[in-house]
């Protein structure tokens, strides 16, 4: 029998020394290359040769393995705590916690997107594990990355680390899982941690579950939660946990931020672009990457694939800020015609009107600020500042107030209504007109001084004096006395209404300006304008006022009048000695109005009469 190797009976694999453990890397390459095939395409038996294919165009720092391209927001997810950027009081907390050995046993997250919440999470969990290069290390702020807790955590494969998706997993069976595992030590960590993101998701009966666990969990245990929606965990969650508001950040720290990676990618930008990509981010670091991400593809190739502004604008859909100040111009100096031309140059190159709007209010929002400072307005351009300068010293506080109120007001229409473009156009022609308008303040003290100064107007002249004016011949009373017996359906009963209600502040030919009687709200300007158009042939300015007046500024109602003059003749008739004798001869004697049914206006005798 051949003993040779090729007709031995042993295993083939057996034959010579075993080999070094491969890598985890060299185990996935072998698993892909088991799964999909080697790499190496086989031969094509077509006896048609291919035609050569075109070498294609590689980015600048295309990695040299072709592998796939991961996008800014993954590639650049924090790795240390020194990486989180603008969270430093939450660092601060657990830097102190983890020095003091007072760790709690759950941590709450919360924030809106994009600010490093299930970032955070991870970082507590190496934080906990770290075990330092030697594998003598405790628990530290500033864990290595080296080690294998490190690694395995950053790499999503550690089997001590659980990481949950509550948003999948909403029922009391999922957290069941949970407390079943979290009775059992951690295999090779010093904790067990169980990172459970959008836990707002979970069911009422989930977190009922887990409340027992999540107060008393056993030593090696830690649960980390994070949610963009706190207000919707119940306080008893709330109560068991430490949580920890994470901030928006600045638009200062993403510039800073994303200048950063601009340089490390190898990419040149424009510090406008960051500046509006920044702003578009609204606080939120992911949100800001993915635009990073976009206006990076979005740049054009024929110029060194620069990031520009004008690009950003352009595919934000963002206004020039030139045109924006010119809008501002347009409308503060009351030229409406060049205002809607304004409007259509931006609407045709793109510009959104609900970003026209927004636009606006940032400046009104900048140079009110810069009013009520005192200092210099934010800009990044030196002719921006001056420009919004300029309007800080010629503008108040009170017309600033006024403009962001109708900006305010019209970016909620522009926002809802079916034509965009035509709701910012009517929009932004109201903020114009109303520019016209005096302040309500001055109006109600202008209105005051009108009413002094027509109660010390002197008297009118007699009758046939020369250069009398009709108007002083009008009398109130009389008017009212005309519409009630005008035979016209409706007066009488207006009649009654202005002897009740009407208070007149001026009454002249063809104007009347009054002040009703409080608890009154229907229309009885427009009643009156037509009723004494009627009686007197005369259009009629009939206005309200509704400013209080300074006191005496408006007549008295004629009811009022009729009830002062009634308690005048009374206190005069008591005021009479033999009545005052006759009420101390007869105590709790009354003094009555005279029968209504007499003839008021004929009788000589005293209009009241005792009763005993």
């Amino acid at each position: 029998m051949d003993d040779s190797p090729e007709n031995s009976d042993s295993v083939p694999w057996e034959e010579d020394a075993p080999d070094p453990a491969p890598s985890a890397a060299e185990l996935e390459a072998a698993g892909q290359s088991a799964m999909f095939g080697d790499p190496v395409p086989a031969p094509v038996p077509a006896p048609i040769p291919a035609p050569a294919a075109k070498p294609a165009v590689q980015p600048p720092n295309a990695a040299a393995d072709n592998q796939p391209y991961r996008v800014l927001a993954r590639k650049y997810r924090p790795q240390t705590f020194s990486e989180l950027i603008g969270q430093e009081p939450m660092v601060r907390t657990l830097a102190n916690a983890i020095e003091r050995d007072r760790l709690a046993h759950a941590f709450l997250m919360t924030g809106v997107r994009g600010v490093g919440k299930t970032s955070t999470a991870r970082l507590i969990a190496k934080a906990l594990n770290c075990i330092g290069p030697d594998g003598q290390g405790g628990p530290t702020i500033d864990p290595c990355g080296k080690c294998e807790p490190c690694i395995a955590i950053a790499e999503g494969r550690h089997i001590d680390v659980i990481e949950m998706d509550a948003a999948s997993h909403t029922g009391v069976d999922d957290v069941r899982e949970i407390i079943e595992a979290v009775r059992y030590a951690a295999v090779s960590a010093r904790y067990k941690i169980y990172i459970i993101d959008e836990v707002h998701m979970l069911s009422r009966n989930a977190f009922n579950a887990l409340l027992k666990t999540l107060e008393e969990p056993p030593a090696h245990v830690k649960f980390l939660f994070a949610t963009t929606e706190v207000d919707k965990l119940p306080v008893t969650v709330l109560s068991r946990t430490q949580r920890f508001d994470l901030r928006r950040i600045q638009a200062g720290e993403l510039e800073a931020h994303f200048a950063k990676i601009c340089g490390l990618e190898g990419i040149e930008a424009e510090a406008e672009a960051i500046h509006m990509i920044a702003a578009a981010a609204e606080g939120s670091v992911r949100d800001g990457l993915s635009i990073l991400d976009q206006a990076i593809a979005h740049a054009d190739l024929e110029h060194d694939a620069k990031v520009t502004a004008a690009r950003v604008r352009d595919m934000l859909g963002l206004a020039d800020k030139g045109a924006q100040r010119r809008l501002l111009g347009h409308l503060l100096d009351g030229d409406a015609k060049v205002l809607l031309a304004g409007i259509d140059d931006q609407h045709a190159l793109g510009v959104e009107p609900l970003a026209l709007i927004r636009g606006l209010m940032d400046l009104v929002h900048r140079i009110t600020v810069a009013k009520v400072g005192g200092g210099a307005p934010e800009a990044p351009t030196s002719e921006e500042r001056d420009a919004l300068q300029e309007w800080t010293g010629r503008l108040s506080i009170g017309q600033l107030h006024r403009l962001w109120q109708l900006l305010l007001k019209g970016h909620d229409e522009v926002r809802g209504a079916p034509d965009p473009l035509v709701s910012a156009q009517m929009a932004l022609l109201r903020a114009l007109h109303a520019a016209d308008l005096p302040d309500p303040g001055k109006l109600a003290k202008k209105l005051e001084e009108l009413g002094q100064a027509a109660l010390a107007a002197p008297s009118p002249a007699p009758a046939g004096a020369a250069g009398t004016a009709p108007a002083a011949k009008l009398d109130w009373a009389q008017l009212v006395e005309q519409i009630a017996h005008s035979g016209r359906a409706g007066h009488m009963l207006l009649a009654n209404r202005m002897q009740m209600q009407v208070r007149v502040i001026t009454l002249a030919a063809g104007q009347l300006t009054f002040q009703r009687v409080p608890g009154f709200a229907d229309d009885l300007a427009s009643d009156m304008r037509r009723a004494l158009a009627d009686v007197t042939q005369v259009t009629w300015d009939v206005q309200q006022i509704e400013a209080p007046l300074a006191e005496g500024a408006a007549t008295p109602t004629l009811v009022e009048q009729a009830e002062a003059a009634s308690r005048a003749e009374e206190a005069q008739i008591r005021s009479d000695p033999l009545i005052k004798a006759a009420l101390e001869a007869f105590p709790g004697a009354e003094i009555l109005p005279q029968d209504e049914s007499a003839p008021s206006h004929n009788h000589k005798t005293v209009p009241w009469s005792r009763n005993a």
